[in-house]
């Protein structure tokens, strides 16, 4: 007869496990949390306060916000070339100037080094910005008025130029011996080997593109050019507007108690997120080892 094998349990292995299970709900229930309530009820928010599980199912706050969905379709129109755009340059212009402060044999990296590590301690204030943008770049209802002032990042360009930096200076050197030119070597070479940072700093420069509203709310006034984050933010402050105006009228209580502002807040949050969560699992693969990026120096 064949006899039972004793179960061994690892407890350190169910003690890790269980803590990760914990931390992945502490991140999970607010998510979850936000889509309930955005599914609810205003008068419902109001009595009985916030729920995992919304009852009744109301779609208020969506039917409010796609009460015109061309507006909507359209910023996120705005909003996707802005950021595949804007994350693409980005990755292009810091790529090339990581990789020539990268190379040892370049004479002013230096020099270049210290111009951008000073830029990161100083800013030149708001107004100097605006005047920039404005009376020389003529920037404003373009998307270069939504790409071009979040296009840089002297951090990103640290960040690839380690990066670059442990890369073995004998691939170039073959390369050159080879005749590949500078361009030939960055391109064929080079960034093949470099999809970890690469996907690490794009995937970064892509949320900071899709959250930003800053820019529009400086340089566009074509109510048709704004992107989705200024646009919902513009019609969050409608509806409180509207509130405001409902408090003073004392009798109109049920009126005031139904007007969607906790739940379209949220709903707006779930347009906004939502995409940005399917473009995540693409970029997954690297995104880890991008991140240890110069935490270790062979």
């Amino acid at each position: 007869m064949l006899k039972a094998r004793a179960v061994r349990f690892d407890w350190a292995k169910i003690g890790i496990h269980t803590f990760f299970i914990l931390l992945s709900l502490v991140f999970i229930v607010p998510l979850w949390a936000i889509a309930a309530i955005s599914l609810s009820s205003e008068t419902k928010l109001v009595k009985a306060g916030y729920s995992l599980i919304p009852r009744p199912l109301d779609f208020t706050a969506y039917q409010y916000i796609l009460k015109n969905p061309l507006v909507i379709l359209d910023s996120y129109r705005v909003t996707a070339v802005m950021s595949f755009a804007g994350a693409l340059l980005s990755l292009l212009l810091i790529a090339t100037c990581a990789y020539a402060l990268a190379r040892k044999d370049f004479a002013y990296r230096k020099a270049i080094t210290y111009f951008l590590f000073f830029t990161m301690l100083f800013n030149g204030g708001l107004v100097p910005y605006y005047i920039l943008m404005t009376k020389y770049f003529h920037v404003q209802n373009t998307y270069a008025g939504l790409i071009l002032p979040v296009l840089g990042g002297v951090f990103y360009v640290f960040l690839m130029r380690t990066f670059f930096s442990q890369l073995p200076e004998s691939i170039v050197e073959s390369a050159i011996i080879d005749g590949a030119g500078e361009a030939r070597i960055f391109f064929s070479i080079i960034i093949p080997l470099s999809k970890p940072v690469l996907a690490t700093v794009g995937l970064i420069k892509l949320l900071t593109y899709w959250n930003s509203w800053f820019q529009a709310l400086l340089f566009i006034s074509d109510k048709e050019k704004y992107p989705l984050q200024y646009l919902l933010q513009v019609m969050l402050q409608n509806i409180e507007e509207i509130t405001k105006q409902m408090n003073y009228m004392p009798t109109d209580y049920e009126a005031l108690s139904a007007m969607p502002t906790e739940s379209v807040r949220m709903a707006m949050a779930v347009l906004a997120v939502g995409p940005m969560l399917f473009v995540f699992p693409f970029f997954q693969s690297y995104f880890a080892k991008g991140l240890t990026v110069g935490a270790v120096k062979e």
